[in-house]
């Protein structure tokens, strides 16, 4: 995982198309106002964040976020987003998006499917706080916008779900045509299973052939300089969905043998129960934090048989429980 965000220089002219100044967002939000003129732009998460809070305040328009993640011109996509209109459906797309995030910033792009649904969040991997709303609005619209790009015919959520507290319900439910649900435990986008299996229009196998192995090998050559300890607690962070992972299933998924995993790990002088620890903690610090989990849902989430187990293990972490440090944190990061 890469610490900083790549940003494009088209923000910039995006920002003039949308009636605002660059040098007055980039010094509302205390960066360097050359920034965009800069060959390679990177921000960190809390840069990152900074900017797009700055571009909600210098605007006053609640539906800035929605126009920034809206691009109609097509030469002015990512390669990221080039490669998924060249595959084969909407469910394509998204997986080969979540799948070279990685390389550009500090971001997961979660897919769950259950049942009928098909579930899209954006994680921020390194964030102390909660994420803006703009950039939040960005993501989704920009989903949104790939899939109808692709299919040729308007994509609608079946709903989408927002953490923050309710406003302009009727903004968003008119622009993605679609229920919206306020205080919600994540910040997720929800698609129909049909909605997903959509082929993409856009489709073009040698295209993708061209643009795709870049993306593969640079992917390639950004793992290779994760050591394994760093890939296994990313697999295990992923796992940890109310299961308890073990030895086995993290082997399978790096397609090692158990045997060759542990070797592995003991050359790196590590212990994989220990990194099971690392990951519970560190994301039991990104729960308490980032969403609005009761403290034995967040335990369940962990893996932990019961909240008094997850309770004994946090004391042990930090020196306090899990309540506490909460309110401590959100208090430095508000």
């Amino acid at each position: 995982m890469t610490s900083r965000f790549r940003v494009s220089s088209i923000v910039s002219r995006r920002l003039e198309e949308l009636g605002l100044s660059p040098v007055a967002v980039l010094r509302h939000a205390g960066l360097p106002i050359g920034l965009f003129e800069q060959e390679r732009i990177l921000l960190s998460t809390e840069e990152m964040f900074a900017l797009y809070g700055a571009i909600f305040e210098v605007s006053g328009d609640p539906a800035i976020g929605l126009k920034l993640g809206t691009e109609e011109r097509m030469e002015r996509y990512s390669p990221i987003a080039i490669a998924a209109l060249y595959t084969r459906s909407f469910r394509d797309a998204l997986q080969r998006m979540a799948r070279y995030k990685q390389l550009t910033c500090p971001e997961e792009i979660k897919i769950t499917e259950r049942g009928d649904e098909c579930a899209v969040q954006f994680l921020w991997l390194l964030a102390d706080r909660p994420e803006p709303a703009t950039l939040v609005d960005a993501c989704f619209a920009s989903i949104v916008a790939i899939g109808g790009r692709g299919t040729g015919r308007t994509v609608h959520p079946k709903r989408l779900e927002f953490q923050r507290p309710e406003s302009h319900r009727e903004m968003y439910e008119s622009y993605f045509q679609c229920p919206v649900k306020f205080g919600a435990r994540h910040n997720v986008v929800v698609f129909t299973r049909a909605d997903v299996d959509q082929p993409f229009l856009t489709h073009n196998a040698e295209l993708l052939a061209l643009v795709a192995p870049q993306l593969e090998a640079e992917l390639s050559r950004h793992l290779a300089q994760k050591t394994l300890t760093d890939q296994v607690k990313g697999l295990l962070k992923k796992l940890l969905a109310g299961q308890r992972p073990t030895l086995r299933d993290v082997a399978r998924e790096l397609r090692l043998s158990t045997r060759t995993l542990q070797r592995r790990l003991a050359a790196e002088r590590a212990k994989f129960q220990q990194l099971v620890e690392d990951a519970r903690r560190e994301l039991a610090q990104h729960y308490l934090l980032h969403s609005s989990l009761e403290l034995n849902e967040t335990a369940y989430l962990l893996g932990y048989e019961d909240a008094n187990s997850f309770f004994r293990a946090f004391h042990q972490w930090e020196g306090t429980s899990p309540g506490e440090w909460r309110a401590v944190h959100a208090h430095r990061a508000s």
